[in-house]
């Protein structure tokens, strides 16, 4: 079984640009793919996990991993799943918790010449000039179309800041550079993001005239359809100074009996068969 269809059969694949070329690339090993990931914490969690596994199977198809860290954007703060707005972080703690995600993510990801990146996006996002922004890249996105996105209207109601409605840009804007700079030609991402990750599809297809693509993940929900990976006193951590190794095995001891398939297949790499 090939990697595309293998994510498939494990449930991991919801939505995606251009099946027929998606496939092809991955299959054939040709996906240079980033995730990002925004450090709100200085740990990653269970919600990360997955992401961390699906970078895993694609790196050993022979397809190379961008982990992008968001020191930038995390400045902003994703509105993407959430009612209200984010608490702003200083930029010492944002940059411990990039320092933070990266030795986690070396656990899991072979960061060795050549086979994957780490990249950190305050790189480009802190030098930015906003009036060059505002022409450059403010004059490829439809006001009108950013509002329909899903992670917007949740938001207009109770109200959405201006720094967060930049949110989708800054998003759209690493992946025009990661393509310009490491010929990342493919996006992943949790299912709430798919607004965010087109702007950057129609960003380089408008800036550069060629074709890039995106894929989001399944998010890891339970069978009465709420997200795994927490408990009643917070976020499961990979961090187990944060989250004992017992917690942690007690958590997955408990996960209830019509998930167990689910998590077996989504989140190991116990063979299928």
């Amino acid at each position: 079984m090939q990697i595309y269809e293998e994510l498939v059969a494990r449930g991991l694949i919801a939505q995606v640009t251009n099946e027929e070329e998606i496939r092809k690339m991955v299959n054939n090993g040709e996906a240079t793919f980033y995730i990002g990931f925004d450090p709100t914490a200085d740990s990653l969690h269970v919600g990360h996990f997955m992401a961390l596994c699906l970078m895993k199977r694609l790196q050993m198809a022979g397809n190379r991993p961008i982990a992008l860290i968001g020191g930038g954007t995390g400045m902003i703060g994703d509105p993407s799943g959430r009612s209200d707005m984010r608490q702003m972080m200083t930029v010492e703690t944002i940059e411990h918790n990039c320092e933070c995600f990266k030795k986690q993510m070396s656990r899991f990801i072979d960061f060795s010449e050549g086979k994957a990146l780490m990249v950190n996006n305050a790189e480009w996002l802190t030098k930015l000039n906003y009036i060059e922004l505002l022409r450059e890249v403010g004059a490829c996105f439809s006001v009108n179309n950013m509002l329909r996105a899903e992670c917007y209207k949740q938001r207009m109601e109770k109200g959405l800041s201006f720094l967060e409605f930049n949110y989708m840009i800054m998003q759209s804007y690493d992946f025009y550079m990661l393509f310009q700079k490491y010929g990342c030609n493919m996006q992943f991402g949790g299912d709430d993001q798919w607004s965010n990750m087109l702007g950057g599809t129609e960003l380089i297809r408008r800036k550069l005239g060629k074709d890039a693509h995106a894929m989001t993940i399944t998010l890891l929900l339970n069978s009465e359809g709420k997200k795994m990976g927490k408990t009643q006193s917070g976020a499961v951590w990979l961090d187990p100074n944060k989250t004992s190794p017992f917690e942690f095995y007690q958590y997955w001891r408990n996960v209830a009996d019509a998930d167990v398939l689910k998590c077996l297949r989504m989140l190991t790499f116990l063979p299928l068969e």
